[in-house]
């Protein structure tokens, strides 16, 4: 281009562990176009699903497109409703039978990090995976996800308390029976 930007494929890897959202209305394309009808329209309902193994897909990108716009893409090409915060973009790499996983910043340009790195996968590919900050978060939520957190939270607490107070039951009788 006269920018002096350039346009290219990147092929990412899919290794999600969890399951991903995607919107409970959306209907199957072909059969949308022969039947419009309000209910597309209607409830904002989610639904979610795991994106089969080894789920590989080619971007069409800018040399200047960001780590951060790889992954919006990527989650608007499988209409993934979650919030792109909760995914990271890795560059993976394989030396002397080793895998090296790194991960990008939002910032770095995926493209340009193809070009450099020349034609060969094993040098350089990429990876979408679950963004794993050692910390939770809860930001990138719903509030339906936020309160099943804390159901299962209280049940968890529940059976922990069920299961001390157990424990201390027989600890008393023991003692007792001791006595």
């Amino acid at each position: 281009n006269k920018d002096g930007s350039y346009t290219g494929f990147i092929k990412v890897q899919l290794k999600l562990v969890r399951p991903v959202s995607v919107p409970a209305t959306k209907r199957v394309p072909s059969l949308q176009a022969g039947r419009p009808g309000p209910r597309a329209q209607g409830v904002k309902r989610r639904t979610s699903f795991y994106l089969p193994k080894g789920t590989v897909k080619h971007l069409h990108i800018l040399s200047h497109t960001r780590a951060s716009e790889v992954i919006d893409a990527l989650l608007r090409k499988f209409t993934v409703v979650d919030n792109p915060r909760k995914f990271a973009l890795f560059e993976r790499s394989e030396k002397d039978e080793q895998v090296y996983l790194r991960k990008l910043a939002d910032e770095e340009q995926p493209l340009r990090l193809r070009l450099l790195a020349g034609p060969s996968e094993k040098v350089l590919s990429f990876v979408l995976k679950e963004n794993e900050t050692g910390e939770v978060n809860w930001d990138a939520f719903t509030l339906p996800e936020l309160h099943n957190f804390l159901r299962i939270l209280q049940r968890e607490e529940e059976e922990h308390v069920r299961q001390l107070r157990h424990r201390y039951a027989r600890c008393r009788q023991k003692m007792q029976e001791v006595l």
